[in-house]
């Protein structure tokens, strides 16, 4: 085995030396079969001669004085465009949300004054043979209610004295707005009265005495008459015949 590797590496030395040399030979080959490179041509002579001639000497000239230059017509200066007024500046700003608002109960109109009783009646009336259903009809009832009743009796007469051109038979005091009763007032702000079969508004404002319980102070105010088409609303009637019915 060993004998034969030798002789493969003696093959493959000699096969190679062998191919180089024949690589040379084909270059130098190539290299002879080229053309040689002549020499270059001279160039013609054409025989131009070249003569500088000079310039003719005159008298020397004298430079033109130096003009200034004239001066350019002014123009006009450009009319600065008029500051654009600035555009208002608007509040984009989302509005604040408006506050949701209940819903109000129509207010009685105040009356523009009082008119504060100079004398009271009601004691005078009750005194009278004709009062006798009357005077035992408030027997008959006790505290807020006795003194309201009272207090009625009183508007009524007062009413009837200072306006000689109604006659004012019936009062409902609570008509047009609850009234307010305490221990010994009675307050009024939306009474009705009828008189000659009308209704019209009426205010009052009564103090009682705590022991006798008698009026001791009385103030009121009439009122504009109340259309009729508000009538059935707040239950009033022409006449105690159709109360009935």
């Amino acid at each position: 085995m060993e004998l034969t590797a030798g002789k493969w590496d003696d093959g493959i030395q000699w096969g190679a030396a062998a191919s180089f040399a024949l690589h040379a030979t084909a270059i130098l080959a190539l290299l002879l079969l080229l053309p040689k490179a002549e020499p270059p041509l001279p160039l013609p002579d054409d025989g131009l001669s070249v003569e500088i001639v000079p310039q003719p000497v005159g008298p020397p000239t004298m430079p033109e004085p130096a003009r200034a230059p004239s001066p350019e017509p002014a123009k006009p200066e450009a009319v600065a465009p008029q500051a654009q007024r600035p555009a208002p500046v608007v509040d984009s700003a989302p509005a604040a949300a408006m506050p949701s608002v209940t819903p109000i109960a129509p207010l009685v109109p105040k009356p523009a004054e009082f008119v504060a009783a100079s004398r009271l009646f009601s004691d005078k009336v009750l005194a009278d043979p004709r009062s006798r259903g009357a005077r035992e009809a408030l027997r008959g009832l006790a505290g807020s209610e006795r003194n309201l009743q009272l207090c009625d009796l009183e508007a009524l007469e007062q009413v009837r004295r200072a306006r000689p051109d109604m006659r004012p038979d019936t009062l409902a005091p609570y008509a047009m707005a609850p009234e307010k009763v305490g221990g010994n007032s009675v307050e009024v702000r939306g009474g009705a009265f009828r008189s000659k079969g009308k209704w019209y508004n009426i205010q009052f404002k009564c103090g009682l005495d705590a022991g006798s319980g008698k009026v001791m102070s009385f103030a009121f105010f009439v009122g504009d008459a109340i259309p009729q088409g508000e009538w059935q609303a707040h239950d009033l009637v022409a006449d105690d015949g159709a109360a009935d019915q």
